[in-house]
């Protein structure tokens, strides 16, 4: 177990050897949300965000709250989500080593990264990219990490769609009703549907993301690649900005936050 120190506001020259001021750490993070009530701390429900910080504060000895990129809901997987959290001076690997024995095997700590102490794991994200993988076939082995889908889908006009989503600008329409977000303006940079061996995977790149935005769009672009939704009325629905119109939100099971990205400029080592 690694012993932290008693906590200081400032570091003068006479204590400098002797005592290390707080630090900021990222830690790269994956995990199979399945058992999990989502990434963010819920006081009735076991979270992923809980889970880390309970282990960090066992092994530095003291409580140790993270932040995370973003919120993940429930059933929700990540194969690189970032969370920030403060400490003394660690060895970093051989904290890592500890971490994932203490763990439990859902999640994983691939790396810890030492940053700029003003550095923030949600707010300075230059781009978050998420994958939605489905499967045509049944397969008991992908329950949990994959939507299986019933009947093959029109890629032509999916990737039409796709073509759209990059002009658009405002995405209340696949927003979660219930939001205390300022604004549902969303950049997106990438919207790419992909045929790959037995199934289809959804990537999408953007500087933000609404609440249940990804599900609600794979949902809509089902709908078009089935032929229920004809590329003016997908436009259409964007434009009217009524989640109402557009398509049923796709199960949480076969989402995965893939990347989270960064000024190179934010890590120290």
């Amino acid at each position: 177990m690694l012993n932290k120190q008693k906590n200081t506001s400032n570091c003068t020259k006479t204590n400098r050897l002797a005592l290390f001021c707080d630090m900021r750490f990222f830690l790269e993070i994956s995990y199979d949300g399945s058992k999990y009530h989502g990434w963010q701390y819920q006081p009735n429900a076991i979270s992923i965000q809980e889970t880390i910080e309970n282990a960090l504060g066992n092994l530095l000895g003291a409580k140790t709250p993270i932040v995370g990129s973003g919120r993940t809901d429930a059933g929700v997987h990540a194969y690189s989500q970032i969370a920030h959290f403060n400490a003394q001076k660690i060895d970093k690997e051989k904290l890592k080593v500890q971490l994932n024995s203490y763990l439990p095997r859902e999640i994983a700590i691939h790396n810890i990264h030492l940053v700029t102490k003003e550095a923030h794991a949600r707010f300075d994200a230059i781009s978050r990219t998420y994958a939605y993988h489905m499967h045509l076939n049944k397969n008991p082995f992908k329950v949990g990490t994959s939507h299986y889908l019933r009947t093959s889908l029109d890629l032509s006009s999916i990737k039409a769609a796709c073509t759209v989503l990059l002009k658009c600008t405002n995405f209340k329409a696949m927003s979660k009703v219930n939001t205390d977000v300022k604004h549902f303006n969303c950049q997106i940079l990438k919207a790419e549907w992909k045929e790959v061996d037995g199934g289809y995977i959804f990537l999408i790149q953007s500087n933000r993301f609404l609440r249940g935005m990804v599900r609600a769009l794979v949902g809509t672009l089902l709908e078009v690649g089935t032929e229920k939704m004809s590329l003016d009325r997908f436009s259409e629905v964007l434009a009217v900005k009524e989640r109402a119109h557009a398509g049923v939100s796709v199960p949480a099971s076969g989402l995965f936050l893939l990347k989270v990205e960064y000024s190179k400029d934010i890590y120290i080592n």
